[in-house]
């Protein structure tokens, strides 16, 4: 078997019991989603994946209760060690460490302008703080020890602003739906003339991107600006 594959490890006793996993399923599967069929690039136990060795009924029956390799598999992933290959751990390290950046540029600004850090910005400061994103937890439970590395680098502060937008009429429709889709709209009036005027509450961090939508579609046209900023 090759050792691009991943795989679970349960150790009981001397034996060790090992099934080939597709990692994304697989820890899928050991949070309590998705099904055990997806979790497995094998449906077989083995003593040694790498060598292809398959576990025998008879110690499934004894280590497991049952001989169906299925359902003993199902216990290897709950109950072990998921081994992840070099290059998936790096995969899955990139795509937390994007996740973590989006959630910075989104809700942190400079305290100094109001005005959100570019991404580039706070790449640089992730590399000069030398910040490790573990790729096993969660982004969101990342973000504040990230931040309490960042701030000596770069001011930044996680707020919310609530936005007044006004469109003319022949752009409203269209930009209405726009603005759903960057935060909650917390007022919606529509205007005897038919211009629409909202005031949506987003993510400090994405006044600049509500503006540059908003406007593409009303070719300039709209009016804004910030009614209210909280922490």
């Amino acid at each position: 078997m090759s050792d691009h594959i991943s795989v679970a490890r349960l150790k009981k006793g001397a034996e060790v019991f090992e099934v080939a996993i597709n990692p994304d399923a697989a820890l899928a599967f050991r949070a309590g989603k998705g099904a055990i069929a997806d979790a497995l690039a094998f449906p077989n136990v083995y003593t040694d994946a790498k060598k292809g060795m398959i576990a025998s009924p008879l110690r499934l029956k004894a280590v497991f209760g049952t001989e169906d390799p299925v359902e003993a598999a199902k216990l290897v992933i709950q109950k072990g060690d998921v081994q992840l290959t070099a290059e998936y751990k790096k995969q899955l390290g990139e795509q937390k460490r994007h996740r973590v950046i989006d959630i910075l540029h989104r809700n942190g600004v400079d305290p100094r302008t109001g005005a959100p850090h570019p991404v580039t910005r706070i790449e640089n400061a992730l590399v000069e703080a030398k910040v490790r994103i573990d790729e096993f937890r969660p982004a969101e439970q990342q973000v504040e020890d990230v931040l309490k590395a960042l701030r000596p680098i770069i001011p930044i502060k996680f707020v919310v602003k609530e936005v007044q937008l006004t469109v003319p009429a022949q752009f409203a429709p269209k930009v209405h739906g726009i603005v759903k889709q960057f935060g909650r709209i917390v007022k919606d009036d529509w205007l005897s003339d038919g211009a629409w005027q909202g005031v949506v509450e987003i993510p400090g961090g994405l006044e600049n991107d509500l503006y540059d939508a908003a406007n593409r579609v009303a070719h300039g046209h709209v009016e804004s600006k910030v009614l209210k900023t909280r922490e």
